[in-house]
């Protein structure tokens, strides 16, 4: 019998930080993402998607899996102003992801019409905006995931770690497109506590956001529709932190 399917708990762009503060999480639909960015941002956002063919393997999956693709990029968001860092290493410490932390990770870099897109920079800077509102306004420091989970191995799992926070501020998932799959529910827990929600992002351009201090978050493995069929999940993460990135302390 397959499992239920449950509809995101969507919010309107205004009820968008009353929801963060109150619950640590909150989500909108496509059609709200879009009045939240403006309607110059949204009308690029479907041209992203291109670049999402072109990723290349994760080549650090500990479980031997061949079902993640991705690339990396860091900014530094300063008000209006979206400065891309030299290419660097994305690191955790052990504490926040027991499956892949401690080491240094050298994923392949955004295409370089990705990181500059204009539609890329106008996303990034309404987060900057919004995390400003929730925690003071200040430097943030911000890694864009460009992810895509497939079902090569019969199965794909979009985090690998389990339920885990990812010692930042906050968290964005962004859902790009799901292909002849099935699974894939995003679940947020309170970090204190056993509440917690369950839901399935499907909407392009639909966009979970994570207060990362407050609430754990996983997303189920994902398995084909049709086994003679792959199929895969896409989305753009990005996290952003005050203070600096998270990195290596060098001895």
């Amino acid at each position: 019998m397959p499992s239920p399917t449950f509809l995101p708990p969507t919010v309107a762009p205004e009820q968008l930080l009353s929801h963060l503060r109150q619950q640590g999480f909150a989500v909108m639909g496509a059609g709200s993402v879009a009045q939240w960015l403006g309607p110059t941002v949204a009308r690029g956002l479907h041209d992203l998607g291109a670049f999402w063919n072109d990723l290349p393997a994760d080549q650090y999956l500990k479980d031997g899996g061949r079902y993640r693709r991705r690339r990396h990029g860091s900014f530094v968001l300063n008000g209006q102003d979206v400065q891309a860092v030299p290419h660097r290493a994305h690191w955790q410490p052990l504490s926040y992801n027991a499956l892949h932390g401690g080491m240094e990770r050298w994923f392949d870099p955004l295409q370089p019409e990705l990181a500059n897109h204009p539609s890329l920079q106008g996303l990034l800077l309404a987060l900057g905006q919004c995390v400003s509102d929730l925690r003071g306004a200040q430097t943030w420091h911000v890694e864009v995931h460009a992810f895509r989970i497939d079902t090569t191995d019969g199965i794909g799992r979009p985090t690998p770690e389990g339920a885990h926070r990812d010692g930042v501020d906050v968290v964005a998932v962004f859902m790009l497109g799901r292909h002849q799959i099935k699974g894939g529910e995003s679940r947020v827990f309170d970090a204190q506590g056993p509440s917690g929600q369950r839901f399935t992002l499907t909407e392009p351009w639909s966009l979970l956001l994570v207060d990362d201090q407050r609430v754990i978050h996983e997303t189920t493995p994902i398995q084909p529709v049709d086994p003679d069929r792959e199929g895969w999940r896409d989305t753009l993460v990005v996290t952003l932190r005050a203070g600096g990135f998270l990195e290596e302390k060098k001895a």
